[in-house]
């Protein structure tokens, strides 16, 4: 009974900023943890961001200092604001939820049991 969804992608431009939003139902965020992920085609799945039990964020080395999670204060939407866009940054991000995760899964994308239907991030150069 868990829904998923995304929503912010767009086409910007190398150096621009983008806002994504999650919204997840049916779901308690302080047992648990959300995140985002992001594909590129042909590459796998890669870890990008994640607040573990509504409290605690983990961010992606590659897009450490440039992008940012947060949740609002009623836990059910959570958002990515990413800044200093790159080509290298253009992917479908998804946005995931995993109950019960402990803090050493919170990077791996199997551990997380539902998941949005992504939405796509264009970064010109």
């Amino acid at each position: 009974q868990v829904q998923v969804a995304e929503s912010g992608g767009g086409l910007v431009q190398a150096g621009g900023s983008l806002r994504l939003s999650c919204s997840i139902s049916g779901f308690t965020f302080r047992s648990g943890a959300m995140g985002w992920f992001r594909q590129a085609p042909g590459k796998e799945r890669e870890f990008v961001a994640t607040i573990h039990r509504g409290a605690s964020t983990y961010v992606a080395d590659s897009v450490k200092g440039r992008f940012t999670i947060s949740r609002d204060n009623a836990g059910q939407t959570v958002i990515l604001q990413m800044n200093s866009l790159k080509a290298e940054d253009t992917a479908v991000y998804y946005c995931a939820a995993g109950p019960g995760l402990i803090t050493s899964s919170l990077r791996n994308a199997g551990a997380y049991r539902y998941w949005g239907q992504g939405t796509q991030v264009t970064v010109s150069s």
